[in-house]
């Protein structure tokens, strides 16, 4: 008798635990894209120059890029938006000689340069002015966005919703109720801004600047408890 009532509180206790820990639930994922004009641009540009010597190399960089930096100060770019990301010197070799040994043939300075662009109808604008004043060297441009937040946020929202929707057309498809959501799990987001690759300078007219969109992206997984 005594082991029956404790069965029975054992019973009692477990069983109730044991089916809230295993009701029904349905499990979705879902996703948000938002399409965003860019309003600010990320450019990595430089000076390479060659001389004889490693001094004559680096004092002709220098001034280039001086006056490099001096002409986007003039066009509205702010010091905070200038940054140096780059400096090399190193010598040039000829290895075609009959010794088989190369032979130093002079010296090449290279100075790069990261600068961000808020204003983007200047862009076509600021990369003709530093061409003409030395620069010759684009290692890349990219698009992007002074504040993603905004952006961001309607793409949670977005996901959310997409999330909401998948679990609405399972549960009526299994002839089930949708209940609570149990969870919310966000799997990260993504930026995906637009880029051009590295090129050359050459100096001549506007340089064209096609900015396009920029997609924002929000990736969640949602649970959701289930009744008949």
């Amino acid at each position: 008798m005594r082991n029956f009532r404790f069965l029975l509180a054992f019973l009692v206790l477990v069983v109730p635990a044991y089916a809230e820990e295993f009701r029904p639930t349905i499990t979705v994922s879902g996703e948000g894209r938002v399409e965003m004009a860019p309003d600010m641009a990320t450019i990595s540009l430089g000076v390479i120059t060659e001389a004889l010597t490693a001094k004559e190399a680096l004092d002709q960089n220098s001034a280039q890029l001086s006056a490099v930096i001096s002409r986007l100060k003039e066009t509205g770019i702010e010091d905070r938006d200038i940054q140096t990301s780059g400096l090399s010197l190193g010598p040039r070799y000829d290895y075609s000689n009959s010794t088989g040994s190369p032979k130093v043939t002079g010296y090449t300075a290279s100075n790069m340069v990261t600068i961000r662009v808020r204003l983007l109808d200047s862009l076509g604008g600021v990369l003709d002015n530093v061409v003409s004043d030395g620069a010759n060297t684009l290692n890349g441009l990219s698009f992007g966005l002074q504040d993603k937040g905004p952006g961001t946020d309607e793409a949670r929202r977005r996901a959310v919703a997409d999330a909401r929707r998948k679990a609405e057309l399972y549960a009526a498809a299994a002839g089930v109720k949708l209940g609570a959501v149990l969870s919310i799990a966000e799997q990260g987001g993504a930026y995906q801004p637009m880029a051009m690759a590295e090129a050359s300078f050459a100096k001549g007219g506007d340089v064209p600047v096609a900015a396009g969109e920029l997609t924002l992206l929000s990736a969640i997984t949602m649970v959701y408890a289930l009744s008949e």
